[in-house]
């Protein structure tokens, strides 16, 4: 069985966020493949299907980014999941907009929804998807973008134009995912990187 895990914030307020796009990428591949977010379970709203032959449980978790490792913890544990078989989607900062990433393992880069499930799994052997949301830019005379900047970008929407960058690669994230329950890490990362 795969468990795929989109990080995200829940709320209305939060939904079209920079910092969603793991919550938004993983909606439109549920839709692609038929599976609804039907149920609670592990602190997340989950759905179940099988996709390409793959048994999968796609998993929002709800206990907000910075606490996304309580909730992952508790599906690999209920679902049984080989952190081989885990595979999370979540922004990027530090990749342009749009781009997309594959990797197994890893630190955080300090990403905070990662940090917790590495910090929950003791372990940061599990596969990602990272998606490209850019850096805001530095004001006008100022050396350095404060924490207090950055938060307050991936907590922004999308702009109208970065969304038309957004929606092309949305798909492109499915695509990356179905490659990867078909054809495997390596596929996918030579495909996708």
């Amino acid at each position: 069985m795969k468990l795929i895990v989109g990080l995200g914030n829940p709320g209305r307020k939060y939904a079209n966020n920079r910092h969603n796009i793991g919550f938004i990428c993983l909606s439109h591949f549920a839709r692609t493949q038929g599976i609804r977010f039907d149920k609670k379970r592990g602190r997340a709203r989950i759905g179940m299907g099988e996709v390409a032959g793959n048994k999968v449980v796609v998993a929002k978790p709800q206990t907000y980014m910075n606490l996304s490792g309580q909730s992952v913890s508790r599906l690999v544990r209920k679902f049984n999941i080989n952190l081989n078989d885990l595979l999370v989607i979540h922004d990027d900062l530090d990749l342009p907009l749009g781009k997309i990433r594959i990797r197994q393992s890893g630190g955080s880069s300090g990403h905070k929804g990662i940090d917790s499930i590495i910090s929950c799994l003791e372990s940061q052997d599990f596969i990602r998807i990272r998606v490209g949301i850019g850096r805001p830019t530095k004001n006008e005379g100022s050396t350095e973008i404060s924490d207090d900047e950055i938060i307050a970008y991936v907590l922004s929407d999308f702009t109208a134009e970065q969304k038309q960058t957004i929606d092309q690669v949305i798909p492109r994230v499915s695509e990356a995912i179905l490659c990867l329950l078909t054809e495997g890490l390596t596929a996918a990362m030579n495909g996708y990187n």
